[in-house]
């Protein structure tokens, strides 16, 4: 019993002299957690706006319609691309809207950069008439080309009466496509004018004074100061502001829509488009349609960043 003692006792020390087993445990860094946390919103972004735009894709070279989705989408190849690209009608779509789109936005950016220059200025009631001139980009599409429209109506609208007052014959404003396109690029330059406005003006406001201080030291005219001064300071954020305003105008749609209803002659790309997907159902070619203006937009863009980029370097 004696010599018993002390073996248990050398074991016991033993057994506690073990050094401990070390237990594996996953400890995820921050980028990992970064990315869990975030995993089920690129789930749900790749499930709503990435699957859509490959499943769209598929369709344009196929035969299909969404008004018939028990039958499955027939391959056709190229076939819808070769007849948007060779068809006369949507050719001339293209060109109505190029026009619309340049006249527009032509318009725009002079009107809001020439009362952008008149405004950067301290005067009694600035504020406000800043304010009341930003007015129009408040209203949404859709009930400016409501009201617009009854401004034109060549019975009893208000152009129209003020026309006859001057004793000059009534204009049927929507109906002859030779003048269509004026109406419609006179609602858009009413409602978005202040856009432009509103950047010019933030652009403007932030060109140091010091430059003008300078340049007055210099006894330089105000054409040298606007072209040397103003204007290189100001242009990269004219030329942001032209950006948005051009995809817009290319896609315009409430306009004509509410304002034309279904005339050919006077049909943008995005009415255009909407007839061939849900008035003829055609699904195939009308994604056809839309990958190619989405071409022609992604050009026109990068063209324009990459004049924007070498503004900003000079």
């Amino acid at each position: 019993m004696a010599d018993t003692a002390p073996t248990q006792t050398l074991r016991r020390e033993a057994i506690t002299e073990l050094p401990p087993i070390a237990v594996r445990s996953w400890n995820p860094s921050d980028g990992w957690l970064a990315f869990l946390f975030t995993l089920p919103t690129m789930l749900l972004l790749i499930f709503v706006g990435v699957f859509p735009l490959i499943w769209s894709l598929y369709l344009s070279f196929t035969r299909f319609s969404a008004a018939k989705p028990n039958i499955a989408p027939e391959w056709v190849g190229a076939t819808n691309y070769a007849k948007v690209m060779t068809d006369p009608s949507i050719w001339s779509v293209f060109v109505f809207t190029a026009k619309y789109v340049v006249i527009a936005v032509g318009v725009e950016f002079l009107l809001g950069f020439g009362i952008a220059l008149l405004l950067n200025r301290a005067f009694p009631g600035r504020g406000l008439i800043t304010t009341l001139m930003l007015l129009p980009m408040m209203l949404s599409p859709a009930l400016a080309a409501s009201f617009w429209k009854l401004i034109y109506e060549p019975q009893w609208g208000v152009s129209n009466f003020y026309i006859k007052k001057l004793g000059f014959a009534p204009i049927d404003w929507l109906a002859n496509q030779h003048i269509t396109i004026y109406a419609l690029a006179l609602v858009d330059i009413w409602q978005w004018t202040p856009f432009m406005l509103l950047i010019s003006l933030a652009g403007l406001s932030a060109v140091p004074r010091y430059l003008y201080e300078a340049a007055e030291v210099d006894q330089a005219s105000a054409w040298f100061k606007f072209r040397h001064v103003t204007l290189p300071m100001v242009w990269p954020l004219l030329l942001i502001a032209l950006i948005f305003r051009t995809m817009d105008a290319i896609r315009v749609f409430e306009y004509p829509y509410i304002m034309i209803a279904d005339q050919q002659a006077t049909q943008t790309i995005a009415t255009l488009l909407y007839r061939i997907a849900f008035r003829s159902w055609d699904t195939g070619l009308s994604t056809a349609f839309a990958y190619i203006v989405l071409v022609m937009i992604i050009a026109m863009t990068n063209l324009y960043i990459r004049y924007l980029t070498r503004a900003t370097v000079r």
